[in-house]
């Protein structure tokens, strides 16, 4: 899964596509490069970012949605966003699937827009806001269980809704310290005990370039060392800013599990 963000304040691509052409040329390369799904945000969730209202997602993917579906027909496109109303929009223009980072829990009607649409849903952890991320982290008594519960507790309520086509992500970075971010990694395995895919996005996030000491930059060859720990660990999707170096990760893997 290529990220294409399209805001002008995330915290390692901010403002690299904030134009129709611009997101145009950063899907094409992706897509070039083996991107199998493009996950299209237009609401920054850095630590420290504030909300956007809805009405300003909307205005900032109608074009971009509209134009990447046209121009890429083949290509599946996810919709990050925690709105009901963003996801329903995004669906008519042409996403086929919503990326939501709240576990639908910033928007209470999100739940039931996915039931209406009937298209796949990421339901994610979020231990923290992005406003007061790095501010107040919960402390867990054990962060797998707990994590997993939450994802377990929602994708049983989505399934009541008739949703049976759930991706889980535990959140890495979202409201976690450094320690329970490999905690989660190493036990990614006992993630939703094995009934749905898995969802990893550590690209360039601080779990990879604090402990070395070096900005997010420089944090690629960390990143696919964490990519190639979470495909070892159950992974079903990476989520990333350099899709070419993930799907030769993802390959070279790929030969390993099937020589074993």
């Amino acid at each position: 899964m290529g990220i294409l963000n399209i805001t002008p304040d995330s915290f390692f691509d901010g403002g690299k596509n904030s134009t129709v052409d611009l997101a145009l040329k950063a899907c094409e390369k992706m897509v070039l490069e083996g991107a199998d799904l493009i996950d299209i945000g237009a609401q920054s969730t850095r630590p420290g970012a504030e909300f956007l209202s809805e009405e300003i997602e909307i205005q900032r993917l109608e074009p971009v949605i509209k134009e990447l579906t046209k121009s890429f027909p083949k290509v599946i496109f996810s919709v990050d966003t925690f709105y009901g109303a963003v996801a329903q929009k995004a669906v008519e223009w042409g996403a086929s699937m919503v990326n939501d980072v709240s576990g639908g829990g910033l928007d209470p009607k999100m739940f039931d827009v996915i039931s209406d649409l009937s298209v796949p849903y990421v339901l994610m952890h979020m231990g923290a806001t992005p406003a007061t991320m790095g501010q107040n982290i919960p402390t867990y008594k054990d962060v797998c269980i707990e994590v997993n519960y939450f994802l377990m507790e929602k994708a049983n309520v989505l399934l009541q809704k008739g949703i049976s086509d759930i991706v889980l992500d535990p959140g890495f970075g979202f409201g976690k310290t450094l320690e329970d971010n490999y905690a989660l990694l190493n036990h990614l395995s006992f993630l939703g005990l094995g009934n749905f895919p898995i969802l990893v996005g550590v690209s360039r996030k601080s779990m990879a370039y604090k402990p070395l000491g070096i900005s997010p930059n420089k944090a690629l060859n960390a990143t696919t060392a964490l990519n190639v720990m979470a495909l070892e660990r159950g992974a079903n999707i990476l989520r990333v800013h350099d899709v070419l170096e993930a799907k030769q990760a993802c390959e070279v893997f790929a030969l390993l599990k099937n020589n074993r």
